[in-house]
């Protein structure tokens, strides 16, 4: 290394310094300056070189090689030049730099060509192929990890070596002497590996070979990729055999809630087929709601049971949607959707075939027994506590309140629901028949009686209940075989002397006062207090009119199950109207009436509106029809008549000629509304 001396210590000759510092050509051994504080001078001293005002110093004391002149003055150059050895060389501070900077710029490039090796060799490292190259020599140049990998050779180990030591069924020496590629060609790797490799010559600009090189797959990993492939393809074949084969409407959509799949079920269910779903957005099916599968795509969290109505049809849902996460990627998510319209119409022929059975026995129960009141909600009370005792039940209330859906919700709630329930309507009976009817008769008890006999209904409802509707209207003796079931548990038929046990729970029902008719005779007073050992009380319908508008739903779906109708409820206006009117036939009154409304209704409508209502409810109409205009020769007799006749024509007009019904809302037997009707003449003016 040739000793160098620095005349000049100002920037020029620090810079120098520096500079020289960090190259191994020369050794500074000396820098001088006649400025003793010159910035040269202090890097020197730190770096412990010599520093001397005077260059002409070290000359005596050194063996300098090179002395680079950084004052930049002419007359220090010319001297230092004629007081140096022939052998020491003089360079100028201007020549000095311009070298030094050649240097510089030489080692920033070789660090930046050592950076870009470094790069390649990293991002050769990084690729999962393995990689191999050789020289014009044949010897291994380049082998990256995944070669490593493979082969189980080191780099350390190859790079260098000749290929053929490496690996003796290498054809890269082939490929190299040829100048011809080999693409995809098997090979056996000592190891005992297979493998894919594509074998490449490598020219230079002048189309010169400098070499091969072989770039190859495990063929292992090939194998084993084909295989998830192959089974991922059977996994998707079986995942579409069974979503296309599903009866449940399923629809897939990606990431981005575009449609990817539908199964057949889906397309019968909504309407749409795969083009107008797949690849559109995945609220294309939706008519009325939010899509849940961007409410899925949105939280990443499942959804359960909600209701929708989807398609051009507008078909009523459930829809289950779950996202599909795949290695905690949100990849899209899937519906299942039920329709819904299909359990309605099964609910629906539930219903149906619940009143069919009922009607072979007791038709009601407490669910048919509508009312929120205070004054219903204390009777239904009393009625499940009725069901859950033997005792006898006299069911009291106006015509139409609702007594013989009392009996039979008592019947069933009780543990003799699975027994008959018979019903005896005691003013439709004529009182020659009534008592045969109930007890039944021996053969030959009378003139066209039955040869053998016949069981009465009290034998017919035996370990079962039976319901005596308009009690008050038996006749005295018949109430005395009725007084003997309640204290004995027996009857006699007629016509016979043998007394036939029984077991029946009796519920009688009357709107007659029967207090009042104990007083005037024509009522038992020991038959009464056996009825009447559990009253209870059913309120009319003016005292309870805050059901109204519960009636009315429970009443129109009846009568949309009757008429084939799909009336959905009444309006709040339409519903305060109807309070204001006193129903005097109750709920029998209310649901003729909404009958009557649905019947003229459009089949369009769906909600019963103050312009359906019928004039029958206007207040004044009903007074003016009431209403009786007294002359001076009047009697009150007279008066009394009249409005008894104007009343019974209204009743009848407002039950539509149903005698039966006019006779059970005017409190009366069907026989005493004949004759009313007969005295009054009412036949021939109802006709007019």
């Amino acid at each position: 290394m040739r000793k160098c001396m620095i005349v000049g210590a100002g920037k020029g000759g620090q810079a120098l310094l520096n500079i020289l510092r960090e190259t191994e050509m020369m050794e500074v051994i000396a820098i001088a300056d006649c400025d003793m504080k010159a910035p040269g001078i202090t890097v020197a001293r730190e770096a412990g070189i010599a520093v001397y005002s005077d260059w002409k110093e070290p000359l005596d004391l050194y063996e300098i090689d090179v002395i680079i002149e950084a004052t930049g003055i002419e007359a220090v150059f010319e001297e230092v030049r004629d007081k140096r050895e022939k052998h020491t060389v003089l360079i100028p501070g201007s020549v000095a730099n311009i070298v030094l900077n050649l240097i510089e710029e030489k080692e920033v490039l070789i660090d930046t060509l050592q950076h870009q090796s470094k790069q390649q060799e990293i991002i050769l490292d990084s690729t999962h192929d393995g990689m191999i190259a050789i020289n014009v020599d044949e010897k291994v140049t380049l082998f990256n990890r995944s070669a490593e990998r493979i082969t189980g050779i080191s780099k350390e180990d190859a790079t260098g070596k000749l290929i053929d030591s490496l690996m003796a069924s290498s054809k890269l020496p082939r490929v190299l002497a040829s100048g011809e590629p080999e693409v995809n060609q098997k090979q056996l790797l000592p190891n005992g590996k297979r493998i894919v490799t594509t074998r490449i010559p490598m020219f230079d600009d002048e189309r010169k070979r400098i070499g091969a090189l072989a770039v190859f797959k495990d063929m292992t990993a090939i194998e084993e990729m084909a295989q998830e492939v192959t089974n991922l393809k059977s996994v998707q074949s079986m995942l579409e055999a069974i979503i296309q084969s599903s009866d449940e409407a399923i629809s897939v959509v990606d990431e981005d809630g575009k449609g990817l799949m539908i199964n057949p079920a889906y397309t019968r269910l909504t309407g749409l087929d795969k083009n107008q779903v797949i690849g559109k957005p995945a609220s294309t099916d939706i008519s009325e709601g939010e899509s849940m599968h961007m409410r899925v795509l949105r939280t990443r969290k499942p959804v359960r049971g909600v209701q929708m109505k989807v398609g051009p049809k507008k078909r009523e849902v459930v829809v289950n949607v779950s996202p599909v996460i795949v290695d905690g990627r949100l990849k899209g998510s899937v519906g299942v959707i039920h329709d819904i319209s299909e359990l309605h119409s099964l609910n629906n022929q539930l219903q149906r075939a619940r009143q069919i059975i009922r009607t072979l026995e007791a038709k009601y129960s407490f669910e048919d027994i509508i009312g929120d009141s205070e004054e219903m909600t204390f009777s239904i009370q009393q009625a499940k506590l009725a069901a859950s005792t033997p005792a006898t039940v006299l069911l009291r209330g106006e015509s139409g309140t609702g007594k013989e859906l009392f009996a039979h919700a008592i019947h069933n709630a009780s543990d003799r629901k699975y027994k008959k329930f018979v019903r005896v309507n005691c003013a439709a009976i004529s009182e020659s028949l009534f008592e045969s009817e109930l007890f039944g008769y021996e053969d030959g008890a009378f003139s066209g009686a039955r040869q053998g006999g016949k069981r009465g209904l009290f034998e017919e409802a035996n370990g079962g209940s039976i319901f005596l509707d308009e009690i008050g209207e038996v006749s005295l003796g018949t109430q005395a075989k009725l007084l003997r079931v309640l204290q004995e548990r027996e009857i006699v038929r007629v016509g016979g002397a043998k007394p036939i046990s029984i077991n029946v729970r009796i519920i009688a029902a009357t709107n007659a006062k029967l207090e009042k008719r104990i007083i005037d005779g024509s009522f038992r007073e020991d038959l009464y207090y056996r009825l009447n050992r559990l009253p209870i009380q059913i309120t009319p319908l003016r005292q309870r009119k805050e059901d109204i508008a519960a009636l009315a739903k429970h009443l129109l779906a009846k009568i949309n199950q009757d008429y084939g109708r799909n009336v959905e409820g009444i309006t709040p206006a339409a519903v305060d109207y109807f309070k204001q009117y006193d129903w005097p036939g109750n709920v029998r009154e209310f649901e003729n009436v909404l009958g009557r409304i649905v019947i003229h209704m459009d089949p369009a409508e769906t909600l019963i509106d103050l312009h359906h209502l019928p004039s029958l409810l206007s207040e004044n109409k009903d007074k003016e029809l009431l209403s009786v205009e007294r002359t001076p020769e009047m009697t009150l007799s007279q008066l009394v008549d009249e409005f008894e006749r104007k009343t019974i024509i209204h009743t009848l007009e407002l039950y539509e000629g149903n005698k039966t019904a006019t006779a059970r809302a005017l409190g009366v037997s069907l026989r005493n509304l004949y004759y009313k009707m007969e005295k009054h003449g009412i036949e021939k003016s109802s006709m007019q």
